[in-house]
Formats: C-alpha cells, sequence, structure tokens
C-alpha cells in the first residue's frame, strides 16, 4: 500500500510542477483563457493529491 501511496504523491508533486511550465511555453491546447483555467485545475488536483496521501505514507510506524 505504501508504494502506491508513494507513487501517487510523485504524481501528485508533478501536477503541481509540470503544467504551469507548459502554460509558459503554450504547451496546454486552447486560447488564453481556456489555458489558464485548466493548468490552475490541475494545480489544484495535485494539491489535493498531495495532502491526502502525503500524510498516510509519512507518518511514522511504530
Amino acid at each position: 500500500m505504501k508504494p502506491i501511496l508513494m507513487i501517487l504523491g510523485a504524481i501528485a508533486l508533478l501536477l503541481t510542477i509540470v503544467p504551469p511550465v507548459l502554460f509558459m511555453n503554450g504547451g496546454l491546447p486552447g486560447d488564453d483563457a481556456a489555458r489558464e483555467v485548466m493548468m490552475k485545475n490541475l494545480i489544484m488536483a495535485g494539491t489535493l493529491l498531495w495532502f491526502v496521501t502525503a500524510p498516510l505514507w509519512m507518518k511514522k510506524e511504530d
């Protein structure tokens, strides 16, 4: 279970880093407004995924 959570955590971090870079380079489809909304939605999804998964695999085991 822990390795799956770690992989999801890594995906979450990528979702917070990659979309702004794609937005700056024009790598997201659509016009400017649609690209900005897509970028913000991806960052929000990554943030939520990180805050759900990180505490589960970072907690200390007894």
